[in-house]
Formats: structure tokens, sequence, C-alpha cells
């Protein structure tokens, strides 16, 4: 086992709200713009050893949103000098484990609140895709702004590589990934700041989530599906990527669909983790994806 996932695996031994050992790594609070112009986002840093510049990942929650279920209930809007139980310590643990991983590799990792700046950090519950509520947070034409604004923020860092930042998301926030790096590949070229290569978590493939059923693509892209998801149809992801447009020099997405695994397979948490095809899951994914990302070219 590598150090990496050693690492993350002692993660998920901690408990879902935050122990004295976790508050002791609390990552930093940073504010910067959405590309919409408008909104101030809430971001997470999660910062390497040494001195960098440092390759980064931006991380992209899903529709529960980033703080754990034990908190968020009454959480709305999360701010600038606003008090908030949703905070640092209450991203919920995959969220914490995943940053750990990526800096145990020499990454800086940003995971980014789009939900709390704009009053819903609660997150919303399943079957609620397609509720007014939501429209605020969609990943077709609000999220992917917030990604990019992201982007732009790391690449201003000294202390960051801006020809290797990377991207990842979960779910809803999977799906945001999809519509960004199809985005990102329809103005190829441009001089701007842009992703080197993205993961995508059981994101949602359907019309509804994605700018496009065959998106256009010019970067590296995993994608990793659960064949028993109860959420989302790994078999629709897998149609639409089949049907994606690869630019000349880029590899075609690597789709990985794992039998048996659910939707949130990767959840360190005990109740996903009960079940034997997520623990697989989960540890392909821990021993696959920072080696992959590892060796994926600057451009």
């Amino acid at each position: 086992m590598s150090a990496s996932a050693a690492l993350v695996l002692g993660l998920a031994l901690l408990p879902a709200t935050p122990s004295h050992a976790a508050e002791a790594a609390l990552p930093q609070t940073v504010y910067f713009p959405s590309a919409n112009g408008r909104t101030e986002l809430t971001g997470y840093l999660f910062e390497p050893a040494g001195p960098g510049p440092h390759p980064a990942i931006v991380m992209l929650h899903g529709r529960s949103g980033p703080y754990s279920t034990n908190v968020n209930a009454q959480c709305t809007l999360v701010g600038r000098g606003i008090a908030s139980p949703c905070d640092a310590g209450a991203l919920t643990l995959r969220h914490r484990a995943w940053a750990r991983y990526w800096t145990g590799r020499g990454y800086l990792a940003l995971h980014v609140d789009s939900f709390g700046p704009r009053g819903v950090a609660h997150g919303f519950g399943r079957h609620t895709h397609g509720a007014p509520e939501r429209a605020a947070v969609n990943e077709l034409d609000v999220r992917p702004l917030d990604a990019e604004g992201a982007l732009a923020y790391l690449a201003g860092r000294a202390d960051v590589a801006p020809a290797r930042i990377m991207l990842q998301g979960w779910s809803n926030g999977a799906s945001t990934v999809l519509n960004v790096m199809h985005r990102q590949a329809l103005r190829h070229g441009d001089g701007k700041p842009a992703f080197a290569a993205a993961l995508a978590f059981y994101p949602g493939c359907g019309p509804r989530a994605l700018l496009s059923q065959a998106p256009h693509i010019d970067r590296p892209m995993q994608v990793l599906l659960g064949a028993d998801d109860e959420e989302v149809s790994a078999a629709n992801c897998e149609r639409v990527l089949a049907r994606a447009r690869i630019a000349a020099d880029t590899p075609p997405p690597l789709v990985t669909t794992y039998p048996g695994a659910t939707h949130d397979f990767d959840d360190p948490g005990r109740k996903r983790q009960s079940l034997d095809a997520n623990r697989a899951a989960r540890q392909d994914t821990l021993e696959r994806l920072g080696p992959w990302m590892d060796q994926v070219p600057s451009r």
C-alpha cells in the first residue's frame, strides 16, 4: 500500500465530526471571486509541505454540500465575517480524506463551497434535482463559473504551478466537472488558464445535468462510476462519454465502472465501506489516481 493510500485509510478511522487531531490540521479558509464576477466564494485550502510551486487540484462537492450532516441542517450563509457551524472544521470526512491524499502527494488542494456563499450551505437531499431552489446553484451555468474562478485564483498564486492545476468533483460536482471541461475545450487555445486534467466521480449525465450529450474534451479525464449506483445511471454516463468529441492531441476519457459499487462508493465512512464492492472501488481509486495524475503532461 502506498503512503498516500495509508494516510487516507487512516483518516477513515476518524469520527464524522471534527476531532482534536483533525482541528490541528484545519485548512486555511480563503475567499475569491466566481468567474461570474458577482459572487465571492469560500474555499478551504490544504497546503502540502515545501515551498512550491506545487501542482494543485480544485475539488467540487456534490448536491449535499461540503459540510457534515451532523452540523449542516441549520446552516445557510457561509462567507467572510459570517459566523456559522459550517466552516473548515465541518468539512465531510470524504472531502478531508481526499484533500490529505493530494497534499500527501505534493498537491495544493482547494475545496470550493458553491452553496454556502449563496445561502444554502445545508445542501439538498436526494430526488431534488430540478427543484426551483436549486436553480441558483445549478451545474450548468453557475457552478462551472465557480470552478473557473477557483482556477484563476490558483493560477495567480506564486506557490502553484499554473500549468498543473487539476479538477475533481463528486455527483453534482462531477457533472459540473464535465461541463467545465466541455466549456474549456470549446475555447481551446485562447491563452487563459486551463485545467490540465479532471476526475469525475459518479456524475449525473442526463440532459438536465450536462451542457452536451456529446461533450468536447481536450484534456485527460477519468470518470469513476458504480454499477449499482442508486442515484445516477452509470450506463447513461458510459453512453455520453462514448459519444464525446475528443481533441486530436487528447486521449479518450478513461471510464471505470465498478461492479456492485454504489453512489458515494469512495466515502470512507463505515456505512458505505461496509459493502465489499465499495471498499474495492475506493481502494482502486486510491491506488490508481495519484500516479495517473502525477504523469499528466503540462500544456
